[in-house]
C-alpha cells in the first residue's frame, strides 16, 4: 500500500504537533512556513544583549507536550525539560498589597488570607468549583470535536451533558466570581482569566472559570532554555520522524477538485496530498488561500468577533528588582473600565493592567549580569484600523508612570533597548487577523460550540488545527488540536 501523504500549512505548535502525530501514524509529512524559522506565535528574538521569548510566555499542561515523544517511542526527559514553578506569579495592586500566588493550595490560600482577609475557605471552594467543570468539561469541549457524531457516543459526554448546568455557562465570570469573595482584589485576580483566551470577564461565560484548575492544579512551568525550546525540541522530534519543514515557503493557494482538497501552490509550484490541514489562522485560510471559492466559505463564523489582542514592550532593562517574579501583574485600578475601553470603545484605558514576564530570573543568560529583559504586555483590542502610532505612544508612557509608581523607581531611565510589538505586526508576523490572538472570542454563552471545526464541511481531506479553531488558543488547546485532527484523519 502505498504511503500517504500529509501537507500541514504554517509550523505554529499545533501545526508541528499534528505533523509529529501523522508521521506517527505512517504519513509522509512536509510543513510549509511562510517564516524563516518555525513557531508562529511561539517565537524568539535578540536585542542587542537580551533575549526575549517573544509570544506566549506561561507554560502549563506539560504533559500534551511529553505525550508527543511519547507516541514516537521516545524519553521526553532526553529532549525536553521544565521546572515547575513555586511561585506562578506576583500580583500588585494600586492599594499597595502584594500578593504572591504560590503553587500549592494550601499555601496560596492562607497568603490570601494574610494579605486580603478573605476567608481561606473561599478560595478553596472556588478551586473546587473550578476543578468540578473541568472535569465536565475536559473530555468533552477539549480532547474531542464537537462537531462529531462520534462525539456524542461516549458514555462520559452523556454524563457531561446531564451535569450541564454545573458549568456555570448562563451568568459571566465576573458576576461569577463576585459571589465566590468578598474581597473585590480576588474578584479581579480570576476575572483575569478571561485573558487567556482573549475574552471579557464582563460578558464571558463563567465556564471559563474551569481555567485556573489548569494553573493551580496541573501547576505552572518554566522550560529549561526558555519558551522557545518546546518549539525546537519539537522541530527536532518530527525531523527526526521524517517531517520536512520547509521555511520561507508560503502556501499561495489551496487548489481544489470537486470541492476535495487536493493541492498546495507554493512558489508557483502544485504539490499534491491525501490530506492537507492548515496550521494558518482560519479567516485567512478561506480569504487568502481559498479566495476563488468564496461560495464555500463559512461565512456566518467567519464573521464572529475577534479575540483582543496584545501591545508589547520588549526592554532591556539596567538592572534587577528582587521584589519581581518570571510572572507579575500590575492590576488596573478599575478593571471595568479597561476592558470596556478594549470592547466597546477599541481603543486602550489610561490606566492599563500590565503583565510582566522576566524570564532572566529563570534564564540569567537572557540578560547581562545585573540586567533583566522585561516582556512588557497589556491587552487591547484587535486592529480595526485605529492609529496605533498616537495609542502606542501614550500607553508607553502610562505603563512607565504606573511601573514606576508600583516599584518606587524611574524605569525610563532604566531602558536600554527596546522593541515594540502591536497587533498589526502580529497580523503580518503570523497571519492572525486583525492581529487577534486566540481567533475568535469566548464572550458568548455558546462560544465553544460557535469556533470552527476542526475539519472542513465543505471541502473533503481539509482540516485545520490551532488557535482560531476548535478548542481554542493558547498552548495546551493548540495540541488538544493538533490531536482532535489527528484522530479524525485517521
Amino acid at each position: 500500500m502505498p504511503v500517504k501523504k500529509a501537507l500541514i500549512i504554517g509550523a505554529g505548535i499545533a501545526g508541528i504537533a499534528t505533523a509529529i502525530r501523522l508521521a506517527v501514524k505512517g504519513y509522509r509529512v512536509d510543513v510549509f512556513e511562510g517564516n524563516s524559522h518555525p513557531g508562529g506565535k511561539l517565537s524568539e528574538f535578540e536585542q542587542e544583549d537580551f533575549r526575549f521569548d517573544a509570544g506566549p510566555s506561561l507554560f502549563t499542561m506539560p504533559q500534551y507536550v511529553d505525550e508527543l515523544f511519547i507516541l514516537a517511542g521516545k524519553n521526553p526527559a532526553d529532549f525536553f525539560n521544565y521546572q515547575q514553578l513555586d511561585v506562578v506569579c506576583r500580583y500588585f495592586y494600586e492599594d499597595g498589597t502584594i500578593l504572591s500566588a504560590y503553587a500549592d493550595e494550601e499555601q496560596f490560600a492562607a497568603e490570601v488570607n494574610q494579605q486580603t482577609g478573605e476567608a481561606v475557605s473561599s478560595v478553596k471552594e472556588y478551586l473546587k468549583n473550578s476543578a468540578n467543570i473541568y472535569s465536565i468539561t475536559n473530555h468533552v469541549f477539549l480532547e474531542r470535536s464537537l462537531h462529531r457524531l462520534k462525539t456524542y457516543l461516549h458514555w462520559d459526554t452523556l454524563r457531561s451533558v446531564f451535569r450541564f448546568p454545573q458549568i456555570d455557562a448562563s451568568r459571566t465570570m465576573h458576576k461569577a466570581n463576585q459571589l465566590f469573595f468578598k474581597d473585590k482584589r480576588l474578584t479581579q485576580l480570576y476575572d483575569r482569566y478571561a485573558t487567556y483566551n482573549g475574552s471579557n470577564p464582563y460578558t464571558a461565560p463563567a465556564t471559563l472559570n474551569v481555567i485556573p484548575h489548569l494553573e493551580q492544579h496541573y501547576g505552572a512551568y518554566f522550560p529549561e532554555g526558555g519558551m522557545y525550546n518546546i518549539v525546537s525540541s519539537l522541530v527536532k522530534l518530527a525531523e527526526s520522524l521524517g517531517v520536512v519543514f520547509h521555511y520561507n515557503s508560503p502556501v499561495e493557494e489551496i487548489v481544489l477538485e470537486k470541492q476535495s482538497a487536493k493541492a498546495v501552490k507554493v512558489k508557483g509550484e502544485l504539490i499534491s496530498a491525501d490530506v492537507i490541514v492548515s496550521n494558518m489562522d482560519v479567516w485567512f485560510t478561506y480569504h487568502k488561500l481559498l479566495k476563488q471559492h468564496p461560495h464555500l466559505f463559512p461565512k456566518k463564523i467567519l464573521r464572529q468577533e475577534r479575540s483582543s489582542s496584545a501591545l508589547i514592550f520588549y526592554w532591556g532593562i539596567n538592572k534587577q528588582f528582587a521584589q519581581l517574579n518570571l510572572h507579575n501583574i500590575f492590576f488596573s485600578n478599575d478593571y471595568q473600565a479597561e476592558f470596556d475601553h478594549i470592547w466597546q470603545q477599541k481603543n486602550i484605558y489610561r490606566d492599563p493592567t500590565v503583565y510582566l514576564n522576566i524570564s532572566s530570573k529563570y534564564k540569567p543568560d537572557d540578560a547581562p549580569k545585573g540586567c533583566e529583559n522585561w516582556f512588557a504586555m497589556i491587552n487591547v483590542p484587535s486592529n480595526t484600523g485605529q492609529d496605533w502610532g498616537s495609542l502606542i505612544t501614550i500607553a508607553r508612557q502610562n505603563i512607565l508612570s504606573k511601573l514606576s509608581r508600583i516599584l518606587g523607581e524611574d524605569i525610563s531611565g532604566l531602558i536600554l533597548s527596546e522593541s515594540i510589538l502591536d497587533p498589526r505586526g502580529i497580523e503580518n508576523k503570523t497571519s492572525s487577523y486583525q492581529g487577534s490572538l486566540y481567533g475568535t472570542s469566548s464572550n458568548s454563552q455558546f462560544a465553544a460550540f460557535l469556533r470552527h471545526a476542526n475539519r472542513s464541511s465543505s471541502i473533503k481531506n481539509l482540516y485545520f488545527c490551532g488557535g482560531s479553531v476548535h478548542p481554542g488558543g493558547g498552548i495546551p488547546l493548540c495540541l488538544l488540536s493538533a490531536k482532535i485532527v489527528s484522530d479524525w484523519i485517521a
